[in-house]
């Protein structure tokens, strides 16, 4: 979003007004800086009214007026940051709204009044009434509501596309819906919290940082309680106005009143780009990331991978081949499992069109990595050649294996997946599965490298075959035949090393790997069980977003460390300003300290709390929009933000207090 969009009618009007409800006492203690801020220029005020200063009225107005600027841009900064928030809550609230289920016995009810468990039919045209998971069916989806993206997606039974969203549209065919979420407690209803802000919990970066503020106000306030005595002792005194104003300049103000838009805007960046943070740690600790682990299909490879090739071994015809996968796979719902009947039937011309009466069905599982079909007394298999090995114990040593083996290899020197098939205990022969690199993907892992960030392919494949696809991506690292047990076991091994870990993962064998990373990024449209494990959900389902979520986490780290540094290093400069001010009267000799040569020891004062003030909105548009990272060392990043960020905020005040000043002169202000 823009600079200018960021300051829109329809966001500035409601946040002037939530600005000032900000000002509520229990709303303000939340940041300890702006309500010492609040509660010395309440002083002030009271003070006007009492009298007995020597001040002069006008310099005294002007004074508390600025003070309340300063609490009010910095409520005003948080309101902006949500309000940008409920405007996109809004339109998902409108895509929720009226939601009604059609239930098997025909029955139409509110989805308000669907339970979890409860199963439903969608047609074509209907609105899917509630998250759940598909159980019976195939439909091509339209869920530009939620995603933005207006192409079709297609949503199955079984696999890992068998999650839906509410308020989604089915466009072709039908299908029978599981609800997986009790009322008030679906994707949307959790997304449109968070982007209200009414879940948004300080993460830990925030709450240290708001422990740093708070250690600072109360040091300058001991700091600035001793300054009456100090100055009755040199035979004068500092007026309780003046002594308000050095404490105000001394605190950090400016990051104190950013502090809260930024993390508030670092998550709605993150909404913005179509991904659901279910916490600001997670976003946190996305910039911190060490180490990245990407599954091999549909992040690194185009996607589902298709059968390109028979292989038979000696002494089987291709047709014998083609015909024994095809039984394996008629029941194989999954895009491989589809792509070996496309091709037994297509290039091969097997006619058989389904299963006899009464097959058994063998599903893949993560653990045996083997799935295939029984009829009567004849089991044909098919699967990870080692699986299928193993499976069979007898054939290890016998030549037919060996032949497999070379096959397998020569197939995996290519880049493809080998997958054996047996029936009845004898090796048939091979299925190769061909991958293809993302373009572009050998680029982007050349930029996670840059940033210090070191990259793990993880697939099933074989050594062979994953050691071909990392040295085309460009990754560093590879987990080969990777269990979920393997996955878990990846990820805590670099933890217990104390590295920071990111993966993405769309199936229920995912979940724990998920659970376990520091950043777990579940695809949209993968199971409920990888949704309810990961700490972000991407609603594009596009597992290489994973690399734009680490630039951003990294882009909310650096904001709030960039602006940080601006605030402390401002300071210098309006110490400068104000302490020469103050004590000029008693101690003549800090005149020197006055190289801004300020008119008047009042026009120095306040020239400083009005920039003190005016700084927090021209940063504003800086917070919501983020500091530009750019993937380079640590080292260079630091002394590039030292000199633009630490350099700026000291050279940045002299320049704006002085102007203020000759303003203040000119009117004659003060």
């Amino acid at each position: 979003m823009t600079t200018a969009t960021m300051f829109t009618p329809s966001l500035i009007g409601p946040a002037i007004g939530d600005a000032f409800k900000k000002l509520n006492p229990r709303d303000l203690v939340k940041n300890p800086v702006l309500f010492t801020t609040a509660v010395v220029a309440l002083l002030l005020t009271v003070l006007l009214f009492i009298g007995g200063t020597s001040l002069t009225l006008g310099f005294q107005i002007q004074l508390i007026a600025w003070l309340w600027l300063t609490v009010l841009f910095g409520t005003f900064a948080e309101a902006l940051a949500e309000g940008r928030g409920r405007a996109q809550a809004a339109s998902l609230r409108a895509t929720k709204s009226e939601l009604t289920a059609k239930l098997p016995n025909g029955k139409t009810v509110p989805a308000s009044q669907l339970k979890k468990g409860d199963i439903v039919l969608v047609h074509t045209g209907d609105l899917i009434p509630a998250d759940g998971e598909v159980i019976e069916g195939v439909a091509s989806v339209n869920e530009s509501a939620i995603t933005g993206e207006s192409a079709p997606v297609i949503r199955e039974a079984g696999g890992d596309r068998s999650a839906v969203t509410a308020g989604t549209r089915v466009i072709s065919d039908q299908i029978k819906v599981r609800v997986t979420q009790e009322p008030g407690q679906g994707f949307l209803d959790r997304m449109i919290a968070l982007v209200e802000g009414a879940e948004r919990q300080k993460t830990p970066n925030e709450i240290a940082l708001t422990i740093l503020l708070v250690g600072l106000t109360i040091i300058f306030l001991i700091a600035v309680s001793t300054i009456p005595g100090f100055a009755s002792y040199a035979g004068g005194q500092v007026p309780v106005a003046i002594l308000a104003a050095l404490l105000i300049t001394l605190i950090p103000t400016t990051i104190a009143a950013l502090l809260s838009a930024i993390g508030i805007a670092g998550m709605d960046r993150l909404v913005r780009f179509n991904v659901l943070a279910k916490s600001g740690r997670a976003v946190e600790a996305a910039g911190d990331i060490d180490v990245l682990l990407l599954d091999k299909t549909g992040t690194i490879t185009i996607g589902d991978r298709a059968a390109s090739e028979f292989r038979p071994l000696g002494g089987i015809s291709t047709d014998e081949l083609a015909r024994a996968a095809l039984l394996a796979s008629l029941a194989d719902e999954t895009p491989e499992g589809r792509s070996v009947v496309t091709l037994a039937q297509g290039k091969y011309a097997v006619q058989t069109k389904a299963l006899p009466e009464g097959a058994e069905i063998i599903p893949f599982t993560a653990q045996t990595r083997i799935s295939g079909v029984r009829m009567g007394e004849n089991l044909i298999q098919k699967g990870a050649v080692d699986a299928i090995l193993r499976a069979h114990p007898g054939l290890g040593d016998t030549a037919v294996a060996g032949d497999m083996r070379r096959v397998s290899e020569e197939i995996a020197r290519q880049g493809q997946t080998p997958l054996a098939v047996a029936e009845d205990g004898r090796l048939l022969g091979v299925i190769a599965l061909k991958d293809v690199v993302k373009a572009g993907v050998r680029e982007r892992f050349g930029e996670l490298r840059r940033m210090g960030i070191r990259t793990v392919m993880i697939t099933g494949d074989n050594p062979l075959t994953a050691a071909a696809i990392a040295a085309e991506a460009g990754v560093d690292d590879f987990l080969a035949e990777a269990t979920p047990e393997d996955k878990l076991a990846l990820i805590r091994k670099e933890q217990q090393g104390g590295r920071l870990v990111a993966m993405c993962g769309d199936g229920t064998n995912d979940a724990p790997a998920l659970a376990q990373s520091d950043v777990g990024v579940a695809m949209n449209t993968g199971t409920q069980a990888a949704r309810e494990a990961g700490n972000m959900v991407d609603l594009d389902s596009d597992p290489t977003k994973l690399i734009e979520i680490v630039g951003l986490g990294k882009q909310l780290l650096m904001t709030r460390g960039a602006l940080t540094t601006f605030s402390v290093a401002n300071d210098i400069a309006k110490y400068f300003a104000i302490i020469p001010a103050m004590f000029i009267a008693l101690y003549p000799s800090l005149g020197v300290l006055n190289v801004m040569q300020l008119a008047s020891p009042q026009s120095a004062i306040l020239s400083a709390i009005i920039f003190n003030a005016l700084i927090i909105p021209c940063l504003v548009p800086l917070a919501l929009k983020g500091v530009k990272y750019r993937p380079i060392g640590a080292g260079p990043l630091l002394a590039r933000n030292l000199a633009i960020y630490g350099l700026g905020g000291v050279l940045a005040p002299f320049v704006g207090i002085k102007l203020i000043d000759l303003v203040i002169t000119g009117l004659h202000l003060a």
